[in-house]
């Protein structure tokens, strides 16, 4: 057994001292987790299929670069917790959106919506929720495209759906995001002079990327 998985399901099962009762569940837990990975597998063949696709009718592609990650078991845990649910496989599936996620990066806030579009138009992709922090950026300036979906892989012997959320950004949304989160980490901004300078500089970065694909659509008339 993996050093590393076991010291993880210790913290996932709260470091309870019937451990060795509940070590039944880890098979059902890594089975669970190799599902969200193929359900990362799924969508981004999905997405690499319309940038293949994109790059062919208009010499372009949309998507810079993609990045997955699943969840953590002590911040699957530690999330069940929080929302006062009992450590169990059928809670993560049934309670949490986000154990598997993928983060698609994009060149220019139009790629976005088409991306979205055509995601979720497919027959297999069911939308759960949108929240359009480009439209309606958050607070502190962060801007994105959030999609809870839920699609189904297909194993041996059945077919399961599974929830995955996918982020879709431009690389200067992802640029912003990532220098706040970096700076947030090393100081607690709140409303502070710091956190102001930091949504400006968000709403400038939205100003160029609006130039931007001006320029870009004179080019392509």
């Amino acid at each position: 057994m993996n050093s590393a998985l076991l010291e993880d399901f210790k913290v996932w099962m709260g470091n309870d001292p019937k451990l060795n009762e509940g070590m039944q569940h880890l098979d059902e837990f890594r089975s669970l987790m190799t599902c969200y990975q193929s359900v990362i597998r799924e969508v981004r063949t999905k997405l690499d299929i319309l940038n293949d696709e994109m790059a062919l009718k208009e010499d372009r592609n949309p998507i810079q670069f993609i990045t997955s990650r699943t969840k953590k078991p002590a911040s699957i845990g530690a999330k069940l917790l929080k929302k006062e649910k009992e450590i169990t496989v059928d809670n993560i599936r049934d309670t949490l959106n986000d154990v598997a996620g993928i983060r698609v990066i994009c060149s220019y806030t139009d790629d976005i919506y088409w991306l979205a579009e055509m995601l979720t138009k497919q027959d297999d992709v069911y939308l759960i929720e949108t929240k359009d922090y480009i439209k309606t950026p958050k607070g502190n300036g962060y801007r994105s495209l959030h999609l809870i979906l839920e699609v189904p892989i297909f194993l041996s012997d059945r077919k399961e759906a599974y929830r995955i959320e996918v982020q879709i950004r431009t690389i200067a949304m992802d640029y912003w995001a990532s220098l706040e989160h970096s700076l947030r980490y090393k100081k607690e901004f709140g409303d502070t002079e710091l956190g102001s300078e930091l949504e400006n500089c968000a709403h400038e970065l939205a100003t160029l990327e609006d130039r931007m694909l001006a320029i870009r659509e004179k080019i392509n008339q």
